[in-house]
């Protein structure tokens, strides 16, 4: 037998619709901020991402599923969707448009990690971009949307950290005053940190390892050195975050895992799904359309994992709606009135109804078995007098109440009943 590869999980029959309502709920509050859908491919030319996202980054350092092409050029399966959707902005000329232009996308994503709980090497992404805007208005509304979208889902046990880390202006200063504070202790950090001093000091403050973690911790903050523009921004930002009545902290250390960062950062996390507490992130990204080729434009957004967001909402058992279930399940009692039942399945489909009907020549009473495994809301039974008659007695299989009722007048009444419930 070929089993599934590491680090990937298969959807199965009954799991499919709570993939289906977080993906239609994501959909629906993208929809009432404007957001149009984008779709860009699996994979894009390397260079899109070891300039967009960052050389020296773990992502393109250590997690990339790299390959060359019968054409001998190197190509990545997407291991992130804002890198994307700056190309797609730039290669389409959609900064002819009207600003802002605003997206989102609901797209598979692959790094090369270690499988762990929370963490696919194969996974789905939610995410908002939004090209165009560089007021703080755009951030509020970037981070409303995140935290509208996770409200609709019933998720309540996460907390949204804000922070700055500046612009390249202040980011400057700040980098030095990082590199004097770690310099006496590098020795004692993981070698990535020793490369990140040289390369992105900001980055040490990202760092997972224990040992760094303790070190990082007496570090300078960032929102000390904040020029006067950037630090407006950010006071701006929290202002009108105070005004939508969403809740946040600061905190100092966000500093996101992407090069492509500017200024605002933001995270919404959870405590209910161990070390892979973040299930929504994201920030501004001032710089990357113009580091990718196109013209200097301001860019915000957000992604959220879709195995992380079930993953939280099976931990803190936050309810899905149940699944659609068929209105009805049409029994026939010999080969002539199953033939007859799949006729009515078939015409009660074309009117919107969902029905079923046996398809496995089974006997009658395996029929009625199956049609309450089914969870259908209705049974009948198709005999001959039922043909002749052109009535059937319909049971309702949440109490067992019968009707008669026309079977041309079928679809009618199983839609009229629906709406009722």
């Amino acid at each position: 037998m070929i089993n599934i590869p590491k680090g990937t999980k298969d959807v199965l029959p009954w799991q499919s619709y709570k993939w289906q309502y977080i993906e239609g709920t994501a959909r629906d509050v993208a929809r009432l901020y404007g957001m149009r859908e984008i779709r860009t491919p699996v994979f894009e030319h390397t260079e899109l991402f070891s300039r967009g996202v960052g050389e020296n980054t773990d992502v393109v350092g250590k997690e990339m599923y790299t390959f060359e092409d019968k054409g001998g050029r190197s190509m990545t399966l997407k291991p992130e969707g804002t890198a994307g959707a700056a190309r797609l902005f730039i290669e389409n000329g959609l900064s002819s448009t009207p600003m802002p232009v605003k997206t989102y996308y609901i797209t598979p994503a692959f790094r090369y990690e270690r499988p762990q709980s929370g963490r696919l090497r194969e996974f789905h992404q939610f995410g908002i971009e939004m090209f165009g805007a560089s007021a703080a208005e755009a951030d509020a509304e970037i981070i409303s949307a995140a935290s509208l979208f996770l409200e609709r889902l019933g998720i309540k046990d996460v907390r949204l950290e804000i922070n700055s880390i500046g612009c390249k202006s202040c980011r400057a200063e700040y980098n030095r005053a990082l590199k004097e504070y770690f310099k006496p202790r590098l020795g004692e950090m993981c070698p990535t940190c020793r490369v990140r001093y040289e390369t992105n000091p900001l980055r040490m403050l990202d760092c997972k390892e224990e040992e760094c973690k303790k070190i990082s911790a007496g570090a300078p903050e960032i929102t000390d050195y904040l020029c006067p523009e950037c630090r407006g921004h950010f006071e701006r930002l929290k202002s009108l975050l105070d005004g939508q009545g969403v809740k946040y902290t600061v905190n100092p250390r966000i500093v996101r895992g992407l090069d492509y960062y500017s200024r605002t950062v933001f995270e919404f996390v959870s405590d209910a799904i161990g070390a892979q507490g973040t299930v929504c992130g994201g920030g501004r990204y001032d710089g990357l359309v113009s580091q990718l080729g196109g013209a200097e434009t301001p860019a915000i957004g957000f992604a959220a994992g879709i195995e992380r967001l079930m993953l939280l909402m099976d931990n803190t058992q936050t309810p899905y709606p149940e699944e659609e279930k068929p209105l009805i399940y049409l029994a026939g009692m010999d080969g002539p009135t199953r033939e007859a039942a799949f006729g009515i399945v078939s015409a009660l489909r074309r009117e919107g109804v969902s029905a079923e009907c046996d398809l496995m020549e089974r006997s009658i009473k395996a029929q009625l078995k199956y049609a309450d495994k089914s969870g259908a809301a209705f049974s009948a039974v198709i005999g001959g007098d039922e043909l002749l008659s052109g009535e059937v007695n319909l049971k309702n299989m949440s109490d067992g109440a019968v009707r008669t009722v026309k079977i041309n007048e079928l679809g009618a009444y199983l839609k009229k009943e629906k709406k009722s419930w």
